[in-house]
């Protein structure tokens, strides 16, 4: 793999026409499938086959951080947590490691709260260019009536959210409503107005590879920046197969549209050698316009204390204990 050497606001800024939609194409859905023997033999052997090390593992790693979405769902968040998170993600390695690695100025992708928090958020971030994203249309089950989904979101953008994380009604899918998903999705990134918006798939409630891989393909059509596997809530989160089907989606879209729509992994990913895992499985599948944090983000909170530690080692080669590396 080529060695990076700079990421995120060091990186020259690249913009991408948004990704707008097109109308449903149910030919093209229902040709959708996936082979998930083929799939999960594809994903069995790519950690063993692809690996870094020493000044490039850090390099990758960097390269991670500068894609996380650094994330506190939790029920008793607290406006002093939220302060404290977004000031890990304006500063999320000790300075004395970014300086030795060369990495001064790397921050996170984004923050990313419920709606109840992101004025606190964006408070936090002034004079930053890390945006806040705001978990809406009732999350995690997003089963609230649409007029107060749609609501949320405007709330949430008017509160100052830059990116929209939406949950789409897994009732759709199991049932093969093809056309009330794309409606609903559209509505969804109609209210987002120059919002981003990241569509939750919760693809441990959809039952099959092949399910997966038509929600991804409706969300897109109707106008998705993004898709994001998980809430981090469902029993099963963000796995390889998974995401090599959304994947293979993504790049199936862009070669019909020439549009490029984002890809977020959430949930379950913790370690750093997962998220290398994860960085290779793009680079081979989307190319390396997708290793950046405009179109690939990690749902996570855990994954950037683990990432730190490995950084330390790099520069010291010494492990240090997890509570040297607070998330808050």
């Amino acid at each position: 793999m080529e060695k990076l050497h700079n990421t995120n606001s060091l990186l020259p800024q690249l913009i991408e026409p948004r990704n707008v939609g097109l109308p449903l194409d149910l030919d093209w859905v229902m040709r959708a499938t996936a082979n998930t023997s083929a799939i999960e033999r594809r994903c069995a052997t790519l950690p063993g086959r692809r690996s870094v090390k020493k000044d490039y593992q850090a390099a990758w790693l960097c390269r991670a951080i500068s894609c996380i979405d650094l994330t506190t769902l939790s029920g008793d968040d607290t406006a002093g947590r939220v302060r404290r998170l977004a000031t890990k993600a304006r500063q999320p390695v000790r300075a004395d490691l970014l300086q030795a690695l060369g990495m001064d100025g790397l921050t996170v992708g984004a923050v990313c709260v419920y709606h109840d928090m992101v004025a606190t958020a964006v408070e936090t971030l002034a004079g930053t260019n890390i945006p806040v994203a705001a978990v809406s249309t009732g999350f995690p089950a997003g089963l609230s009536p649409l007029p107060l989904r749609l609501a949320e979101i405007g709330e949430s953008v008017r509160a100052g959210a830059e990116e929209i994380d939406i949950v789409i009604s897994r009732r759709h899918v199991l049932t093969g409503n093809w056309q009330a998903l794309y409606d609903e999705m559209r509505a969804m990134r109609e209210a987002c107005g120059t919002a981003h918006v990241k569509a939750i798939l919760a693809t441990g409630e959809l039952g099959t590879l092949r399910n997966v891989a038509r929600a991804s393909l409706v969300c897109m059509m109707a106008g998705a920046d993004f898709i994001k596997t998980s809430t981090g809530k469902e029993s099963v989160n963000a796995t390889l197969p998974v995401s090599l089907v959304m994947i293979r989606a993504i790049r199936d879209y862009y070669d019909r549209t020439g549009l490029r729509v984002g890809y977020k992994p959430a949930g379950g990913i913790s370690k750093a050698k997962d998220a290398l895992v994860y960085l290779a499985l793009i680079k081979e599948e989307l190319g390396d316009r997708w290793l950046r944090p405009d179109l690939f983000r990690f749902g996570a909170s855990s994954l950037l204390g683990d990432i730190e530690r490995q950084l330390e080692h790099h520069v010291t080669g010494r492990y240090s204990a997890s509570w040297r590396h607070a998330m808050a």
